[in-house]
């Protein structure tokens, strides 16, 4: 009876995982809000850019300090200190528009917002590895295929309440989208924090034996131990690699997708109407490519379970590599086709945040995977600055080095070997 309670109780500690996740998935929405803030405030494009970058990096650092802390303090606290912090980052970021402060902004989105975003990430995932052994891929990917399918909500929605708010706190109506949004995200991810709790020790679900390789929570490498070998900076590199590729694409999309779009206008249109469309063009790419985010988590991590990690990460660099070479050389080129090759590629980028977790537990075990996965997600944080500054300055050949980066993923999962079990 105690353990039906105790695995009726994971289940719920997920539910609460995806909620979170959808919550802080919001961030990948940027680029609806990046062309309305640069033409209220004349500020540059990378200017601009510059604060996903920050989110970006300050997230790496802070998931790696989180899963620190998740070891020692627990995760309900951890999540509860990170969904306040992301709370008060959204508002500042309203802040910033109605005061036209682009430092303000860097500060409230990327520096307050970005550390909470990553207490709050790192927290389910290490939470829920100790809780599911029997479903790593399944259920990791389920937790984080609510980060992926978060911009689908913010997609949809924003550009419609941007519209409908300008004119009001700020000439772009920014400012009372990101105050919305930040009451809202204070009140569920706080909420959903007050589930997450860690299992008994030495807790295993009914009817589950761990296979004879697999690396027990007594045979785990603790982070100074997982660091000193090869491995781990094997999967360091292969998640810098997909994340860089993917991360630079988000931060153009509503751009990209909007220049492509131009072609499909209809006549006549008045420059105020024809902007419109455009927005909502370039919204709806930003939004279907993010439910294949999220769906891409669940499908590729699942499929981990099935044919393994590694597998995996070499098919998903492979057909990435592929298709980038194709946008770059123009033969997917219109904005039907960018829509479906955006949302494969994007279905991999979060496949590889999905499936890297268990990739990690399985190869230096669930004793001390927050840290050790946290930690690996600095690759996160670096990836935050290549990937969306090489899509900012070098427009024209971004997409071959997109490409580039794939294609060195592929090669360092082709030489990836599993490390000896420690004795």
């Amino acid at each position: 009876m105690a353990n039906e309670k105790l695995e009726n109780k994971r289940w719920i500690i997920a539910i609460g995982a995806i909620v979170m996740q959808l919550c802080l998935g919001t961030v990948y929405a940027w680029s609806v809000f990046k062309k309305p803030l640069i033409a209220a405030h004349g500020w540059g494009e990378t200017e601009t850019q510059m604060a996903f970058m920050i989110l970006m990096l300050v997230v790496g650092f802070a998931a790696a300090f989180g899963g620190t802390l998740v070891d020692k303090k627990g995760p309900r606290f951890v999540a509860t200190v990170g969904g306040i912090l992301f709370g008060i980052g959204t508002l500042l970021t309203g802040l910033a528009d109605q005061f036209g402060s682009i430092y303000l902004l860097y500060f409230g989105y990327g520096i307050i917002g970005g550390l909470g975003n990553g207490f709050c990430y790192v927290t389910p995932i290490a939470t829920l590895i100790r809780w599911f052994p029997d479903k790593r891929g399944l259920v990791t990917g389920l937790a984080v295929m609510g980060f992926g399918l978060g911009a689908f909500f913010m997609g949809k929605i924003a550009p419609a309440m941007i519209i409908a708010y300008k004119g009001g706190f700020t000439e772009s109506g920014v400012a009372m989208t990101f105050y919305i949004w930040g009451v809202i995200f204070m009140v569920l991810v706080v909420a959903a924090a007050q589930l997450f709790k860690n299992p008994p020790t030495g807790w295993l679900p009914t009817g589950f034996t761990p296979a004879a390789s697999t690396v027990s929570a007594a045979d785990s490498y603790n982070f100074g131990q997982a660091v000193k070998t090869p491995q781990w900076w094997m999967l360091w590199a292969m998640l810098f690699l997909n994340v860089s590729a993917g991360l630079g694409l988000i931060s153009q999309l509503s751009p990209i997708s909007q220049d492509l779009a131009k072609a499909t206008l209809p006549e006549g249109l008045t420059p105020e109407d024809a902007a419109k469309m455009l927005a909502i063009a370039g919204g709806a790419v930003v939004a279907y490519t993010a439910i294949f985010n999220g769906l891409g988590r669940l499908f590729w991590a699942s499929v981990s379970d099935k044919i393994g990690r590694k597998a995996v990460f070499m098919t998903m660099f492979a057909t990435q590599a592929v298709i980038y070479l194709l946008v770059a050389y123009g033969v997917i080129g219109t904005y039907g086709l960018f829509l479906i090759a955006g949302c494969y590629l994007l279905a991999c980028y979060g496949g590889g945040f999905a499936t890297m977790p268990a990739f990690a537990a399985d190869s230096f075990g669930p004793g001390y995977i927050g840290k050790v996965y946290g930690f690996m997600l600095t690759a996160w944080a670096c990836a935050g600055v290549l990937g969306p500054l090489v899509f900012s300055m070098f427009k024209e050949q971004a997409l071959l080095i997109a490409a580039c980066l794939l294609a060195m993923g592929f090669i360092v999962a082709c030489l990836y070997k599993k490390p000896e079990k420690r004795k």
